[in-house]
């Protein structure tokens, strides 16, 4: 079975922000394009839900953004701050806010916005960001680019995570190149190949086509890439997903050699780093110890390692603490609740409790409580009608998982 097979088969198969994303099933998805080649979808749908150039007006003039949720750049010179910032003023002396004018005049004389994660500042992208998370599995940021008419905003690149471009408002004319260095690492930037990624810029392009409002682009890490806004300010989206790779498996894997006494061994008396032949018995030793502690590797361990980073790089559905407040002093065994969005929790189970363990903390609750947890995790429930618990027992339940902010109020 090859790689892609393998992968479209794990998780569920209902992934609605991916589809709606790339109009095809996430097994098409991951067995065409996932990782290795580009999807342009034409008309994927209309995203006045998620953003908006009133939602650009409203971010800048209106919401103190601050820097680094910011920044301005000129055919690929990212600008001073100074430029398009200023103090805060009376009650908020910070001297990095978003300066509204300053803005105006930087985008009117050709510079490129770029509003910065997006996912933690505004409410429809962050929902919606949780949900691509779910159905791809792996973290993601959302980044806004307003570029004035004719105006590029960074010169050909590629970038370290894959990414969809979501056209929104205004045309922009992209160019695609195919990689000079496939699947790069964070720590592998295009600066590093500017030589080859110029000579790969010149070569006839894999994708030459102006996107228009409701257009899609799934871009793989590694491709190289440029923009140029059309005849009026253009508005993108772009998600960038922070795909969980391989070599974080190793590194996770390598990361436990230090439990292994033969690793934990001095190199030889006397080692002489300026001839390799010195090295040879003590790489050979390595070698050896590597294989064997990779041989012992046990999925379930590293699943958890891996699942505790994951959820590291994430942020669940936020709470709203006064009407939660609120709704705990006036639950009523009608009230509808659900298990908070993107929560990353692990559940232990004994004859007596049953264990949540959280980023932070633990909840222990009474076995009782048990069916009453799967119920809620699985789809929204009645507070009053929680399965295998009374009435008032429910109620009792309820308010500790809202206290505890593991569902919120539906």
């Amino acid at each position: 079975m090859s790689d892609s097979a393998s992968q479209t088969e794990r998780g569920a198969g209902d992934r609605p922000a991916l589809r709606r994303l790339t109009g095809m099933s996430a097994q098409q998805f991951a067995q065409e394009h996932w990782g290795e080649r580009p999807l342009l979808t034409r008309s994927a749908g209309g995203f006045a839900d998620l953003f908006s150039a009133e939602a650009v007006d409203e971010l800048i003039a209106h919401r103190g953004l601050r820097t680094p949720f910011a920044r301005m750049a000129v055919e690929g010179e990212v600008l001073s701050p100074s430029l398009f910032t200023s103090s805060g003023g009376i009650g908020a002396e910070v001297n990095d806010q978003l300066d509204s004018a300053k803005v105006l005049a930087q985008i009117a004389a050709g510079a490129t916005l770029v509003l910065q994660g997006l996912h933690r500042t505004w409410e429809p992208i962050a929902a919606f960001t949780r949900d691509l998370v779910r159905d791809l599995g792996h973290p993601a940021q959302v980044n806004a680019y307003i570029t004035p008419a004719s105006s590029r905003g960074f010169d050909p690149h590629y970038d370290t995570h894959d990414v969809f471009v979501l056209q929104i408002a205004g045309s922009k004319r992209w160019t695609l190149h195919e990689p000079v260095h496939p699947h790069p690492l964070v720590d592998q930037p295009w600066s590093d190949h500017r030589e080859a990624v110029a000579a790969a810029a010149q070569r006839p392009p894999h994708i030459d086509q102006v996107f228009e409002p409701g257009d899609v682009l799934y871009l793989p890490r590694g491709w190289l890439h440029s923009a140029v806004a059309q005849g009026e300010t253009s508005i993108h989206l772009t998600i960038g997903l922070r795909a969980t790779t391989r070599h974080d498996l190793l590194t996770t894997l390598l990361a436990r050699a230090g439990e292994d006494p033969e690793l934990r061994r001095s190199l030889a008396l006397g080692v002489d780093f300026t001839d390799p032949a010195s090295l040879l018995e003590d790489l050979a030793a390595t070698v050896t110890a590597a294989h064997a502690l990779l041989e012992r590797a046990e999925p379930e361990q590293l699943a958890a390692q891996m699942h505790r980073t994951h959820a590291a790089a994430t942020r669940p559905e936020p709470v709203r603490p006064l009407a939660t407040l609120d709704a705990i002093a006036a639950l009523t065994a009608d009230r509808t609740l659900t298990w908070r969005a993107g929560l990353e929790e692990r559940i232990e189970e004994d004859e007596h409790n049953i264990r949540l363990r959280l980023r932070t903390t633990t909840l222990t609750l009474p076995a009782e409580a048990a069916p009453a947890i799967r119920a809620l995790r699985a789809a929204p429930c009645r507070a009053g009608e929680l399965p295998g618990l009374d009435a008032e027992s429910s109620l009792v339940v309820a308010r500790r998982l809202l206290r505890e902010g593991l569902v919120v109020p539906a």
